[in-house]
């Protein structure tokens, strides 16, 4: 029952990320991206904290200690922070495609951080399923070169894949809710001192009425991907719930098709079907034969 929760919400998650991924492509060009990084996690820091209070959790935060509370800092140091000012940084050198690419083998380093430090075992179907989506990844986005920005984006996502095992590891003895505050509480300190000492912070101060209605947007549908993704990852392996993030791209094709009419190529087609069966050979094959297996015993015939 645990890991069919942690599973549902990890499918939320990915809903959650799809759907982000399309209002995000309608946001207001020209806002500094560290600035608009931070304000959008200071927001859910704070929509966070506002849950833990509702929640009646405050004595729990109170009563961290100080191993826990640095914990949280080095989650929001790898998470929350560096891997978001080099990836943004990063991208204004190289293209999309390749920065989609990179980043979308989050899952493969998710993996291996999973299995040399967390000691999650690694089946022969996740093993089929990962060369599926990462079949299906090279198809949506064949990367064109790789140079020193590339270099960033993926050191960027090494360190996403780090804090999700290090989160992973805090999950032990700490809350989703707890977790997911940690990160962006501490990576909105981090990211409010690089604003500072590189003299980006008057930004701050110079949001229109428009980039701040995205601000609040945006910080809504990271509050829902943060919140539903630790709750989720404190019930399920890491590798399996770094997996099924892959499933936000065809939810964000459908709808753009839906709303936008933008056409699926072939190509993009059965790369979504690659991503839709390594979800299903990892779960749906699992809980099927676990059915037919129960459903056959409960129907045997008994013996004389």
């Amino acid at each position: 029952m645990s890991e069919k929760r942690g599973i549902f919400l990890i499918l939320l998650t990915a809903i959650v990320s799809g759907v982000s991924i399309f209002a995000n492509s309608f946001a207001v060009a020209g806002l500094n991206p560290f600035v608009f990084t931070f304000l959008k996690n200071a927001a859910v820091a704070a929509f966070l904290f506002s849950i833990i209070i509702l929640i009646k959790d405050f004595s729990k935060l109170k009563r961290l200690s100080r191993k826990q509370l640095a914990q949280l800092a080095s989650i929001g140091l790898l998470g929350g922070s560096i891997p978001f000012l080099l990836f943004f940084y990063a991208l204004q050198s190289t293209t999309a495609i390749n920065a989609g690419f990179l980043h979308k083998t989050l899952f493969l380093w998710a993996a291996l951080f999973a299995v040399f430090f967390l000691k999650e075992k690694i089946s022969k179907r996740f093993i089929l399923a990962a060369g599926l989506l990462l079949a299906a990844n090279f198809l949506l986005f064949n990367i064109s070169s790789f140079g020193f920005p590339e270099m960033l984006i993926l050191l960027a996502t090494v360190l996403w894949a780090g804090e999700n095992a290090l989160s992973k590891h805090a999950l032990k003895s700490l809350s989703g809710t707890t977790v997911a505050f940690g990160r962006m509480f501490f990576g909105s300190v981090f990211i409010l001192a690089f604003l500072l000492a590189s003299n980006q912070a008057q930004g701050l101060f110079a949001i229109s009425a428009p980039q701040l209605y995205w601000v609040i947007l945006t910080s809504f549908f990271l509050l829902a991907f943060v919140f539903t993704y630790y709750n989720g990852l404190k019930h399920l392996p890491l590798h399996k719930a770094a997996s099924i993030l892959l499933l936000a791209q065809p939810i964000t094709a459908f709808l753009s098709l839906a709303f936008l009419g933008k056409p699926v190529s072939l190509q993009q087609g059965f790369a979504f079907l690659l991503i839709i069966s390594a979800i299903f050979l990892l779960f749906g094959l699992g809980l099927f034969l676990h059915k037919a297996k129960s459903k056959n015993f409960s129907y045997a015939p008994k013996r004389a």
